[in-house]
Parts: structure tokens; C-alpha cells; sequence
């Protein structure tokens, strides 16, 4: 009996210690399937005609930058000179595929901040996260303010896809600046580690602490809001209802609706002029659809 009662024991142990290796191997490891980042960096704002200036900021002890990025400023005279946008990138890639969008921010005349967070290219290593990333967005508004002595109230945040989720929580958390842009927030992000079927097998829930809550960031919001959604895949126009978290803010928000065409880049650029023109009276609620105004 002693020896089927070890034997039990023994594979009981054994199973327990499975398992609590399979929770392990999927704490380290689960950030993969929501974050997709890359060292090598193809691209800058020199590709497109632009000047900058290569920066990096968040200084470790030994005085090495955490954080590399770029300042693009705006145009001598331009429009918007006054504004200054911090770019936060979505989950993929890193600063090199944001060159295109930081040229767009550069026509409406605007200076603009973008920057890689740990763990994607020039920045320092790191496992990405939720945490990490909030971290990074605020050493990034640390460096303006700090070293570049840009105003607080001046400061715009943009984001795009998980970019966007982040720059609604740091908008909630940050009333004092000037507002948020935001390119199609993620409704569930999280959904990518929690639908695996891996997931399944251990309590995902408590071993992963990223959440994304953009419902609960924009309930929060007290800054103006521009937000980008599209009308549907290419050749489907009308608008969609308008999405859940965008109705969950009680800011300014304004809703611009985006159609699947080539000339998407003079819409949004539009867009945000007209809003950037109107932003200290902005209304709650106003929604642009291809060129018409509220």
C-alpha cells in the first residue's frame, strides 16, 4: 500500500509540476501574441524629406537613454507651431513604419514627438507590457516639459490601434493637456492572449496583468477627443454607429469617419486642422463624415 500510495503522490507531484511550468512558460511568453515588435529600423523622417533631430531621453544611471525617437519640428511659420503631438505607435512593428503618419502630423504644421518603447527598436530591451508602456509615455511627457519646456497645455497626444488605448489612459490620467487624437482604439486587445488555446489550459486571467481598458480610460477622459474610425472595408461607405468607448467619454469628443480611399491621408490631415482650429470651444459630441462639419 505505502508504495501505491507513493507512486500516487509521486505522479501527483509530477502532474502539479507540469503544469505549474506550462504557467510559467505562458507568463513569459504570452506577450507575444498581443505584441509584435522589431529591432531593425528601415525607415525615418529623412525617407520622406524631413528634418529631425535623433533624441533619447529616460536616462539610465549609467546615463544611457531607455527611450530613442524622433522630434520633427514643425514647419518655420506653420499653423500649429504652438502644438506639440507625442506619437504612440500601435503593438507592431516600431518607428520606422510610423514614418508616414509622422509626415501627415508634419503637413497640418505641427512639431511631433515619436519614439519607440522598450523592446522595439533602438530603445532599450524590454518585455513589453502594459506597465512598461504607460512608463514610457510618461518619461516621453517628462522630456518635453523637462528638457524641451514645452507646455503641458500645448501637448496633444496621438495614438494608433493599441497606441490609441494607451493614449486614452494617459490623456485620463493627464487633464491638463491640450487633447488626444485617436486612430481606432482596440475594443478587447487583450482577447489575442486570452483566445489562444493555450489560455485555456492556465488561469490566464491572473497570470496576465495587461489590460487595455480603453471603456474604462475614456469614462475618464476630461480632455478634447478626435477620434478615427473607418466606414468599412474598401468600396463600403455609410457611417457604423459610433463606437462603444468613444460613447462611454462625456469629454469634447469629435468622431471623424474615414472612407477606404487613396485620399485618407487629406481627410485625416483636414480633420485635425479643423479640430486643432477650434479646440478650446470644441462642442461634445460632433462627428465628421468626408468633409462635412458639425
Amino acid at each position: 500500500m505505502w508504495l501505491l500510495t507513493a507512486a500516487s503522490i509521486a505522479i501527483v507531484a509530477a502532474a502539479v509540476c507540469a503544469w505549474g511550468a506550462l504557467c510559467l512558460l505562458f507568463w513569459q511568453g504570452s506577450w507575444q501574441l498581443l505584441y509584435h515588435p522589431k529591432a531593425a529600423v528601415a525607415r525615418t523622417p529623412a525617407t520622406v524629406g524631413l528634418v529631425f533631430d535623433p533624441v533619447g531621453f529616460a536616462t539610465t544611471e549609467a546615463g544611457e537613454p531607455r527611450l530613442k525617437g524622433w522630434w520633427v519640428p514643425a514647419a518655420p511659420g506653420a499653423r500649429f507651431s504652438k502644438y506639440t503631438v507625442l506619437c504612440l505607435h500601435g503593438q507592431d512593428g516600431n518607428l520606422g513604419d510610423t514614418v508616414d503618419d509622422v509626415a501627415a502630423l508634419h503637413d497640418v504644421g505641427v512639431n511631433v514627438l515619436a519614439f519607440d518603447y522598450r523592446g522595439y527598436g533602438e530603445s532599450q530591451f524590454a518585455r513589453p507590457s502594459e506597465a512598461h508602456w504607460r512608463e514610457d509615455a510618461e518619461w516621453a511627457l517628462q522630456y518635453l516639459t523637462g528638457t524641451r519646456h514645452v507646455e503641458a497645455g500645448t501637448i496633444i497626444l496621438e495614438g494608433r490601434s493599441l497606441g490609441a488605448n494607451l493614449a486614452l489612459e494617459i490623456a485620463a490620467a493627464h487633464s491638463e493637456l491640450a487633447g488626444v487624437i485617436l486612430h481606432s482604439p482596440l475594443d478587447a486587445p487583450v482577447n489575442a492572449i486570452f483566445s489562444d488555446a493555450r489560455a485555456r489550459l492556465v488561469p490566464a486571467h491572473l497570470l496576465v496583468r495587461d489590460r487595455f481598458d480603453a471603456y474604462g480610460a475614456a469614462a475618464a477622459l476630461k480632455s478634447p477627443s478626435l477620434w478615427f474610425e473607418w466606414t468599412g472595408p474598401p468600396g463600403v461607405l455609410g457611417l457604423a454607429e459610433k463606437p462603444p468607448a468613444f460613447q462611454k467619454s462625456a469629454s469634447a469628443n469629435t468622431l471623424v469617419w474615414l472612407t477606404s480611399s487613396r485620399d485618407s491621408r487629406k481627410q485625416t490631415t483636414d480633420a485635425i486642422a479643423r479640430w486643432l482650429d477650434d479646440l478650446p470651444n470644441r462642442p461634445s459630441g460632433c462627428t465628421f463624415s468626408d468633409g462635412l462639419t458639425c
